[in-house]
């Protein structure tokens, strides 16, 4: 099996020639592949390790604190084991997730916003060691937005980033238990409803499968409510594993490239199973403003239109629909409030 094609990214993008043929091989490897890896530097590969380890110690606490790890405002917190369900099936990782910090009194959240709220941590040493990686990632993110413009020869080398200047970017730690006798289900087959992914993995490895572009397949549009790619191709190939390499973060398209860019980039599908051992791995997800109102890049149609908060909010009640979380949401009305909140970027 061939590796990954790896990436590296220069310490500015500036639009320069060598900029626009490295986004143009950027484009042209996702169009393949379906993924690609970036070299890290050696502060991201530090304050990876150290997310790595935390996150091995949170997950080795009792159950029963991990457990009050949950809010009523944000989906950022736990979820145990089987609480997700892809296709109707419960998954087998246990994960905690990191939305944006937003304190209890700041005006979105006095306003009934849904998914805004502080993030429940258990600990400052765990919520500052997140918060590092979060900003790691997003300085990739962002080179790699105005990279992902210059590939497809827009206009704006901004076109991208500027969607993602507020971003309501969010990441999710994953803990995958040793495969057993009677499963080695982890996570099936989706593709993740944002802008960017980029991810990595531990050593253990055996994991990550992610499915490269089919000539002439269709690939569901997730972001309709008739189009789930939950469980998408599940069983059929070609499916190719993702082996973890040091010093690399992996790197796809979700659903909101896929939209913005009409079909020419296609959101990754992806799922993981259980390897022999205890693995961990953390995706971030690099995205748009709450607030933004997405339409297709110059060339696709301008009547279809993405409200990302609208979107969000929709794919985590669909994911967790017994949470804490979104009984809330449905008790509290937050619904009509987001709805006010789509309707002001629509008609403006």
């Amino acid at each position: 099996m061939t590796a990954l094609r790896t990436f590296h990214l220069p310490t500015e993008v500036t639009g320069s020639i060598w900029d626009i043929a490295l986004g143009v091989e950027l484009v042209r490897t996702w169009q393949s592949d379906g993924i690609f890896q970036v070299a890290t530097g050696a502060m991201a590969n530090t304050i990876t390790a150290a997310a790595l380890q935390e996150s091995r110690r949170f997950f080795g606490l009792p159950s029963a604190e991990k457990a009050a790890l949950v809010s009523d405002l944000t989906y950022a917190g736990y979820v145990a084991s089987g609480e997700e369900v892809t296709a109707g099936e419960q998954d087998f990782s246990e994960i905690f997730t990191v939305c944006r910090d937003i304190p209890a009194f700041d005006p979105r959240v006095r306003a009934g916003w849904p998914c805004h709220g502080p993030v429940p941590w258990p600990d400052p040493i765990y919520g500052d060691v997140m918060t590092a990686l979060m900003s790691q990632f997003g300085l990739i993110g962002d080179k790699i937005l105005k990279l992902t413009a210059l590939g497809l020869g827009l206009p704006d080398i901004n076109a991208l980033t500027d969607l993602a200047t507020d971003g309501w970017h969010h990441m999710r730690v994953l803990r995958f238990p040793a495969r057993s006798a009677a499963t080695d289900r982890g996570i099936g087959a989706h593709t993740d409803y944002g802008m960017l992914v980029i991810a990595t993995q531990d050593a253990v490895g055996e994991g990550l499968y992610v499915r490269p572009p089919v000539v002439g397949e269709k690939r569901p549009r997730n972001w309709l409510d008739h189009e789930s790619s939950a469980g998408a191709f599940e069983h059929e190939d070609p499916w190719r594993l993702v082996d973890p390499v040091p010093n690399t973060f992996t790197v796809f398209p979700g659903d909101i490239l896929q939209f913005l860019t009409g079909g020419e980039l296609l959101s990754t599908p992806h799922k993981v199973k259980l390897a022999p051992r205890e693995r961990y791995s953390i995706a971030y997800f690099h995205e748009p403003d709450f607030t933004a109102a997405l339409r297709p890049l110059p060339g696709g149609h301008a009547d279809e239109l993405i409200h990302y908060g609208t979107h969000f909010t929709s794919m985590f009640m669909r994911c967790y629909p017994d949470r804490l979380t979104t009984r809330s949401i449905l008790a509290d009305n937050r619904l009509a409030v987001l709805a006010q909140l789509r309707d002001a970027v629509v008609t403006s």
